[in-house]
């Protein structure tokens, strides 16, 4: 076995992800991918603290075989491998694991435009509900309401159809997000050598997702600048949202490709530990959407409620944006946990 291979797998063993191991080691992402892959060596230092982080020798790593004289090495990682894999690992063969990023690569556009679909839903209800205040147009509240939740509806309802079709299409994939798995020898070198050529792209649509989201605001601020009727602020607020919506295409669309590749090569969130962690964090998804519906409900149809859900639709998109700052800040939390509690381990 050769150096690369034992730092993939006692990486694994960890259930790190690379940038997680290049934390411990004080070094890019970059340099443990070219170890992993064989494309260059670790200085003799990284070899000592590597030895120190995974509780191996220097010897059993530098060793291009395990020799007959290194037994009680063996033994020692056998046992720990026993320990950490009590039960046989899934093997993802390569045909299974350039299936499942076609696939992937297929729905990336699917999941980016209906994401886009949910984002543009109000508009429709905003400017009908703008316009019917307005003497020129023969449009009374009421059929502008019901007129824009019918196309809210009908968007929404394209874009949940979309997202189920694109999950059946991988349902038999569900393992990759719950299970440790192992790649098939060959199968990992092609994932790895796909996200490097993706990693410029994935760089840019991040990058303009966020420009967008940014400059997003613009349209508020140029209405305010501006005296004008409601129809022109309500314009502005659609695009706003019309901009946002293209900023979360480019990031789910990225994310879509690069969370598969993640889920493969058990990086980033889709590390080992992090699966274990994902029913916790699974469950708190659920319990604070459920608080937010509740929250709607009763702010639009309860006792002090205006009973008018077109005016009460922020709720949704403030709770979005509340969403990932906590999403944020737990994933935060987890590698601020994980650093101190391997420097222990160390200590």
């Amino acid at each position: 076995m050769i150096l690369a291979d034992k730092i993939i797998l006692l990486r694994k063993r960890k259930g790190w992800s690379q940038e997680e191991l290049a934390e411990q080691l004080g070094v890019t992402r970059q340099s443990v991918s070219k170890w992993e892959g064989a494309q260059s060596v670790p200085d003799i230092q990284k070899i000592i603290q590597m030895s120190e982080i995974f509780g191996v020798t220097t010897d059993y790593l530098l060793k291009d075989e395990i020799e007959d004289t290194k037994t009680e090495d063996k033994e020692v990682i056998n046992r720990k491998e026993s320990e950490d894999n009590p039960e046989e690992l899934r093997v993802l063969t390569m045909n299974e694991a350039s299936e499942y990023l076609r696939l992937r690569r297929e729905a990336a556009p699917k999941m980016a435009g209906a994401t886009l679909l949910c984002v543009l839903s109000p508009i429709a209800l905003l400017m009908l509900s703008a316009l019917s205040e307005r003497p020129e147009f023969s449009l009374s509240e009421n059929m502008a309401a019901g007129i824009g939740l019918c196309v809210l509806l009908l968007l929404v309802t394209i874009a949940v159809v979309e997202f189920m079709s694109c999950y059946h299409k991988v349902k038999q994939y569900d393992y990759l997000e719950n299970e440790a798995i192992q790649l098939e020898t060959g199968a990992a070198e092609m994932v790895k050598k796909q996200k490097e050529e993706f990693r410029p792209a994935y760089s840019r649509m991040n990058i303009t997702g966020v420009v967008l989201c940014i400059l997003s605001v613009l349209p508020l601020f140029m209405s305010v600048c501006v005296e004008g009727p409601d129809i022109l602020y309500v314009g502005m607020v659609s695009l706003l949202l019309i901009i946002v919506g293209l900023g979360c295409y480019a990031f789910v669309y990225a994310g879509t490709i690069q969370n598969a590749m993640d889920k493969l090569l058990e990086e980033g969130d889709y590390s080992r530990k992090s699966k274990e962690e994902k029913s916790v964090r699974g469950t708190v998804s659920v319990v604070y959407w459920l608080i937010v519906t509740a929250i709607f409900l009763y702010y639009t149809f309860g006792p002090q409620g205006n009973g008018q859900p077109q005016y009460s639709w922020f709720v949704w998109a403030v709770a979005g944006v509340l969403y990932g700052a906590l999403m944020t800040v737990w994933t935060l939390l987890e590698k601020r946990n994980n650093i101190e509690n391997s420097s222990r381990g160390i200590l």
